[in-house]
């Protein structure tokens, strides 16, 4: 039996990551005393509390990375390519956006700390399009 490869089990643990990050905005927006019914037209992100406009930002600052970053780990499957570089590069990548959702939800992750764990997240995706280079 093959086995499964470790940044096929990170991909699809950021994909359940992206797929739940949604709900501390849903929890914060529709707890919100001031906030209308968001069905009809989207919440005002100015007029929500900072910490749930952080959460929607937060999210969606995932799927930016995490859409490049999960094509690239299937053309790698695809051509076989699954080397050292790439098993920590996907684990790097899984962790920091897991600091990076927090930091940023939190208000922790301030300038310069957001701006350089996004660009972790980004050297990762790099590393991946040169694996994918590298394979073929």
């Amino acid at each position: 039996m093959d086995t499964f490869p470790t940044e096929l089990g990170i991909l699809a643990c950021l994909m359940i990551l992206a797929a739940s990050l949604w709900i501390p905005y849903i929890v914060g927006s529709s707890s919100d005393p001031g906030a209308t019914d968001g069905f009809g037209r989207p919440h005002d992100l100015s007029k929500l509390r900072p910490w749930v406009h952080r959460a929607f930002r937060a999210h969606l600052n995932l799927l930016e990375q995490a859409f490049p970053f999960a094509v690239l780990v299937l053309i790698i499957d695809r051509l076989d390519g699954f080397t050292a570089l790439t098993y920590w590069a996907a684990i790097a990548f899984f962790w920091v956006r897991v600091v990076h959702a927090i930091g940023m939800i939190s208000g922790i992750a301030r300038l310069p700390l957001r701006p350089i764990i996004f660009l972790l997240g980004w050297i990762c995706v790099l590393i991946m399009a040169y694996a994918v280079f590298a394979a073929a």
